[in-house]
């Protein structure tokens, strides 16, 4: 069965010891064969999981997290306590690990056999004991790891392997993650600035500025019948505008907005880039805006960031990894204006052009129209409205001291009436638990204005993602309070500053 992050895999370690002699290691080394079989066979789980032999002794156990440490398609490993494992014999093994831990507290039977059941299957099957001995020293260690107990056949333990798998991925593509801002942060703007070699040694994200003119000479490059081919791709993919058409009066915008994306493309591709971000103050020999070709190569998994946003463009590339092969798409956002009728509060998220097709709910329309900003021609772009349906909202912002990331879920909800005069994609939604509750939370956090608005990634891909990158995270959902939250921005605030110490 092919998986949707092909080419990740995570490693199954299975831990005891000599003791047991051979036949009872036979059956240890079957019985978790047949875990991480399931494992595998379960469709949640986007990566291979690849067992590995039966753990007996503190030299295999260093050996193989040094081997998991170098091999590039591991993202992380999971762990299981088959029998009892001494785990002093793991001290070495999980202090030199440097890729996520997952610790399933399973056992090969669902059932006891409360009839047959004698000596031999208890010594066989004490997961329940040897977990709690590994669980001890993942603690004394001070190890970030995640526990999930209970069969790997019921489906509840599978789905938070799978999200864990997924934030993992996540994880090892910031890792590599390069990024490339085409001229520099919007003028004066606070939140969207950054420290740069920090994100790189907490993430691995490597992010470079290039003049604009750089890009242009990639534009300018593109060949008339590269140009000719996209357009007419655009014409069969959206419900093109009349006034875009071949021949029509606005087609010569619409060989632009390909002739920008043919050369943005080439660019990233060609400098191994998977996010970049545009400033509308900084366009250089552009005509356009770029819009369409943003909102396409986000739709192809690209991150992005306006104003030079370097931090959200992060973000975005690392939960379009995270969400493969999900239902629900992942966008670049901005919270833009509010609904606030008392008792249907709603917010309304858009940004100039840059919305990603991936939560479109109908075929988008491509349509050209004016741009008070900027000072070019006027931009192509894709306008839709965001499909209906639970979401969630991120955001990543630098305090200084640390990187937080703000998460707010969400429902997003039909827009309550046309927007025949808004030329531009946007998402309507309902914050949890109510909209002065959310901002005033988001607030108080400093979240940032830009986010990323996923159908895809909940929660608990979120809280994992934070867990292995040692990031703090606010969740606002339908049981904050202020009071609650506020008190949580404290102890975080202590808690972060005492771990810098450690």
């Amino acid at each position: 069965m092919t998986k949707p992050l092909e080419g990740r895999e995570v490693w199954f370690l299975t831990g005891s010891q000599g003791l047991y002699g051979e036949e009872t290691l036979r059956q240890v080394a079957e019985q978790s064969q047949r875990i991480a079989e399931t494992l595998n066979r379960d469709r949640t789980l986007p990566v291979e999981v690849v067992w590995k032999p039966v753990l007996t002794d503190a030299s295999a156990i260093r050996r193989i997290c040094l081997e998991a440490n170098s091999a590039d398609e591991c993202i992380g490993l999971i762990a299981w306590m088959h029998t009892f494992s001494p785990a002093k014999m793991w001290i070495a093994g999980l202090d030199a690990l440097q890729k996520p831990l997952l610790h399933l507290h399973t056992q090969a039977n669902v059932e006891l056999p409360w009839q047959s059941i004698d000596m031999d299957f208890m010594n066989l099957n004490q997961a329940a004991h040897g977990d709690r001995e590994f669980g001890y020293i993942q603690s004394r260690l001070g190890l970030a790891r995640k526990t999930v107990a209970g069969h790997v056949a019921d489906p509840t333990v599978a789905a938070r392997i799978a999200a864990w798998a997924r934030a993992a991925a996540g994880r090892a593509e910031l890792r590599s993650l390069k990024l490339a801002r085409f001229g520099d942060n919007m003028r004066d703007v606070a939140v969207t600035e950054g420290d740069k070699v920090e994100a790189q040694r907490r993430f691995g994200v490597s992010v470079n500025t290039y003049g604009v003119n750089d890009l242009v000479a990639a534009v300018d490059a593109a060949g008339e019948g590269e140009v000719t081919a996209l357009a007419e791709e655009y014409e069969d993919s959206y419900r093109l505008a009349p006034e875009l058409r071949a021949g029509a009066e606005r087609h010569d915008s619409l060989r632009y907005a390909a002739r920008i994306e043919l050369g943005l493309r080439g660019f990233l591709e060609q400098g191994g880039f998977k996010a970049f971000t545009t400033n509308f103050e900084d366009l250089g020999g552009l005509r356009q805006l770029p819009g369409l070709a943003v909102q396409r190569l986000m739709a192809d998994g690209y991150g992005f960031g306006g104003e030079g946003d370097w931090k959200t463009a992060t973000l975005l590339r690392t939960l379009k990894v995270t969400g493969t092969g999900l239902p629900g798409g992942t966008s670049f956002m901005e919270d833009y204006t509010y609904h606030l009728e008392c008792g249907s509060e709603l917010i309304l998220g858009a940004h100039m052009l840059e919305v990603c097709p991936s939560i479109a709910a109908q075929t988008p329309s491509c349509e050209i129209h004016p741009l008070a900003i900027g000072g070019r021609e006027d931009p192509v772009r894709l306008v839709f409205d965001a499909e209906p349906g639970p979401a969630v909202v991120v955001g990543l912002a630098d305090l200084g001291d640390r990187f937080r990331l703000v998460a707010n879920e969400i429902d997003v909800v039909p827009s309550p009436a046309p927007l025949p005069n808004l030329p531009v994609a946007r998402a309507v939604w309902r914050p949890r638990p109510d909209l002065p509750t959310s901002a005033e939370a988001w607030l108080t956090a400093g979240g940032p204005h830009h986010t990323v608005l996923s159908g895809a990634v909940g929660t608990e891909e979120l809280d994992d993602l934070a867990e292995m990158l040692g990031v703090e995270l606010l969740v606002i959902d339908d049981d904050t309070t202020m009071r609650r939250f506020t008190k949580e921005l404290r102890w975080n605030q202590a808690y972060h500053r005492l771990a810098q110490g450690f």
